[in-house]
């Protein structure tokens, strides 16, 4: 694609493996005949967008722009697109493309497809890297963009792209979904709330099993959980053993597995959300004399983000935000490292 079909766009880019952005210009293709465009107006800031920043996975493309919790309003959109209109409010979350051929696309699961392109890394199809939503406007295929509720707010929704929907992905397909079941969720930070507030719409009672004692009082009073553990607390881990059908674990540093398979009951299922880089142990054993299950999940396809976005507006389900400014990023990062939010950043990108 020559420079003359590319479309300038401003954003915050990180350079190198020491996280810092800073801001960038750079190229987004122009509006092709099945894509949409839109202007930028929020953006969640995920974990993720840290450790791409600082290349912990090693798969990191400098300049990066992060970013994939994005909602915004279209600006165009192609000849061909059918789904959406100038003016409309969207969404685009983790995914921008894939090969839309293959079993897992075929299934509406095109966030396990081989082929699947990242909306903050990998180059287009069109050889021209794709940058995330820390910038002025974004372009996409439309199967790839997500309605946008119209009860559902803008800036607190954004981490409903990423941390949302892979806790509603988790319950559903787990089937952990059913009212009166009991359900523990592991870390509560942007997505152990997150799962917090899709147990209680779908009926189900909570747990959440947390090293900070300090976060009880909090998770009682602003979410309306039913008990809390502290899983550090050997006294508190026995009561509760046996008690819960699921577990969501979101943490995504190195941790025991044992004490939360011996949480489950019978047929108890432990669904690993958190991906710590080091490997885990896993004592199979457990798994073995109680007929449970440890399972690792993703993000959820195209139609189960837009069914998730249409169930949080129905429910009044958004994540708890610090809204910022774009210029705040870099002290935003520093404080996520830390934990030290509650529970999720969301950039002002209409501010800027």
């Amino acid at each position: 694609m020559s420079k003359s079909q590319e479309v300038e766009a401003f954003g915050w880019a990180c350079r190198d493996p020491s996280g810092v952005l800073s801001p960038f210009k750079f190229s987004r293709r122009t509006t092709g005949d099945q894509d949409v465009r839109l202007k930028v107006l929020y953006c969640g800031i995920c974990r993720s967008d840290l450790m791409m920043n600082k290349d912990y996975w090693g798969v990191a493309l400098y300049p990066t722009v992060p970013g994939h919790e994005i909602v915004g309003v279209v600006t165009e959109v192609g000849k061909n697109v059918q789904k959406f209109n100038v003016g409309d409010k969207v969404g685009v979350g983790c995914l921008v493309g894939s090969c839309r051929k293959c079993e897992s696309c075929a299934n509406n699961l095109e966030n396990y497809c081989p082929q699947q392109m990242l909306t903050d890394s990998p180059p287009y199809v069109d050889g021209i890297i794709i940058h995330g939503g820390f910038s002025d406007h974004m372009v996409a295929d439309e199967h790839f963009v997500l309605r946008w509720p119209d009860d559902l707010p803008l800036d607190s929704g954004a981490p409903l792209l990423g941390a949302g929907i892979t806790m509603y992905s988790s319950l559903r397909y787990f089937e952990l979904d059913k009212p009166g079941m009991h359900i523990g969720v592991v870390g509560l930070g942007g997505h152990g709330h997150l799962a917090v507030k899709f147990v209680k719409a779908l009926g189900g009672k909570v747990t959440v099993i947390s090293t900070s004692p300090n976060k009880k009082e909090g998770a009682i009073k602003n979410l309306d959980i039913d008990s809390f553990l502290v899983s550090s607390d050997p006294d508190q881990m026995q009561i509760a053993m046996g008690t819960l059908d699921g577990i969501i674990d979101t943490v995504p540093a190195v941790h025991s597995l044992q004490p939360l398979i011996d949480l489950l009951k019978t047929d108890g299922k432990l669904v690993m959300s958190g991906g710590p880089l080091e490997l885990l142990d896993l004592p199979v054993s457990l798994l073995i004399s109680g007929r449970k299950i440890v399972a690792g999940t993703d993000i959820g396809g195209l139609k189960e983000t837009q069914e998730m976005l249409d169930f949080a507006a129905k429910h009044n389900i958004v994540a708890d935000v610090e809204v910022i400014p774009i210029d705040y990023v870099n002290t935003a990062m520093e404080r996520l490292e830390k934990g030290d939010v509650c529970y999720r950043f969301v950039l002002d990108m209409a501010a800027h």
